[in-house]
């Protein structure tokens, strides 16, 4: 899977996560997603050791593939991560993304992503800093910067966040990198545009899309009308 190139165009990538979809018509709600015209499909694997909560497995991740042509963006927030790499790239995913916080060797790590045939994502908290992404910036295929703890859905955004994801694009482009740049947490049609501009090419959304007072269409066309002007 090629990943596509985000910042020449007008409006960021849109990553609908299906943590907060209704995961008993999770096929249905997948097809909605890539009808209303979503980049990606986002999942979050939680192992209730690295994050307080227990999320989604292997087996989830393959009925996504079954489901989907759509790339899947996997994050994984699990600790000893190296152990799980090819079982999720059998099952099917395009990028996974692991935790500088949980990988003691995230370079060897990384690599192995790779060779597995995945594209290689790092992830790092709100209260790590941004520094310990410098020196893997050859390593990495997409970085993805949380704006809120991980671990559960539909949270609050933490703006403090911003100027971390600024230095991460300056960063990766002063190193030449061809990473996107990815942001999690909190991002809703609201502030869609604030992390845009800040440096995002590809934006998470759960709760902001799977919702209960609209459609996963209007919740798309709302953030995509953010960037129409």
């Amino acid at each position: 899977m090629s990943m596509p190139e985000s910042r020449d165009r007008a409006r960021p990538l849109l990553a609908p996560s299906i943590l907060t979809a209704d995961l008993g018509h999770l096929t249905d709600e997948i097809r909605r997603a890539e009808t209303a015209g979503v980049d990606y499909i986002h999942l979050d694997v939680m192992d209730g050791r690295f994050v307080p909560n227990i999320s989604i497995g292997i087996p989830i991740i393959a009925a996504v593939r079954n489901a989907t042509s759509l790339p899947l963006d996997v994050h994984l927030m699990i600790v000893q991560p190296e152990m799980y790499i090819h079982p999720f790239a059998e099952a099917g995913a395009d990028i996974l993304t692991v935790h500088v916080e949980a990988c003691p060797h995230v370079h060897r790590t990384l690599q192995q992503i790779r060779e597995a045939g995945c594209q290689a994502g790092l992830a790092i908290n709100p209260g790590t800093a941004i520094g310990a992404l410098e020196p893997l910036t050859e390593m990495v295929d997409l970085v993805l910067v949380m704006s809120v703890n991980p671990g559960f859905g539909g949270q609050a955004f933490i703006p403090s966040v911003l100027p971390k994801l600024q230095r991460a694009r300056k960063m990766l482009d002063a190193a030449g990198s061809a990473a996107l740049l990815e942001i999690d947490g909190g991002i809703k049609p609201e502030n869609a545009r604030l992390v845009w501009e800040a440096g995002a090419d590809i934006i998470v959304a759960g709760s902001a899309v799977y919702r209960s007072d609209i459609t996963v269409a209007e919740a798309v066309a709302r953030f995509r009308s953010v960037f129409e002007d």
